[in-house]
């Protein structure tokens, strides 16, 4: 049985502001800090092999922050882009309230929660699975197929396009999956890569 666990950044500065983050490369706040701590309080005990986190801050910080915290040491860390936050275009930067005003809150949702339909100049939930997924089977899955166990942290959106994935999830069931900041998730699979097991921490 090999071990997979999820867990999305704590907040980030523009989190806090209600602001489009994409990939703007933007710091913890504070909270996103604590909340890096609490996740890393959750995982101690585990064993992880490999830790693979996205290009910007907000993910790596909070890693460095949780293995702090769990007393992790050595762990291989591999950065990459893929697993970088969905590019929101147009609306990075905006406040969403504000945006919610200009745009309409139902046309909002559509851009921020649907499976194929992106905001202006950006990404959709698609957009992102197709350059999440192809490195997922490149370079995650064969570690769990070796018997690794693995940490990932990530996005709520490149994680809710992995989760789509692991939990053979529908374009329509994608829609109500929300992934709350700092909460790490526990994924178990047997020898054939089937999950056997998942729950949050």
């Amino acid at each position: 049985m090999t071990q997979l666990v999820l867990i999305r950044h704590g907040q980030s500065q523009w989190n806090l502001e209600n602001r489009f983050t994409g990939w703007i490369d933007i710091p913890l706040s504070p909270k996103g800090e604590e909340e890096a701590r609490k996740a890393g309080e959750k995982i101690k005990g585990f064993k992880f092999d490999k830790v693979y986190t996205s290009a910007l801050q907000r993910a790596i910080k909070t890693y460095e922050i949780a293995a702090e915290t769990a007393g992790f040491n050595n762990i291989p860390v591999e950065k990459d882009k893929a697993l970088n936050e969905r590019m929101y275009g147009d609306l990075q930067g905006l406040n969403k309230d504000d945006t919610r005003k200009k745009f309409g809150a139902e046309q909002v949702q559509i851009w921020r929660r649907s499976y194929d339909i992106g905001p202006p100049n950006g990404e959709s939930l698609r957009d992102t699975a197709a350059r999440v997924l192809p490195y997922w089977h490149s370079h995650i899955e064969p570690d769990l197929k070796a018997g690794k166990n693995i940490l990932i942290v990530a996005h709520g959106n490149s994680l809710r396009a992995l989760i789509m994935h692991l939990d053979n999830l529908s374009k329509e069931e994608v829609v109500k999956l929300e992934i709350p900041t700092g909460e790490p998730i526990l994924y178990e699979f047997d020898g054939n890569m089937k999950v056997i097991n998942k729950k949050e921490l």
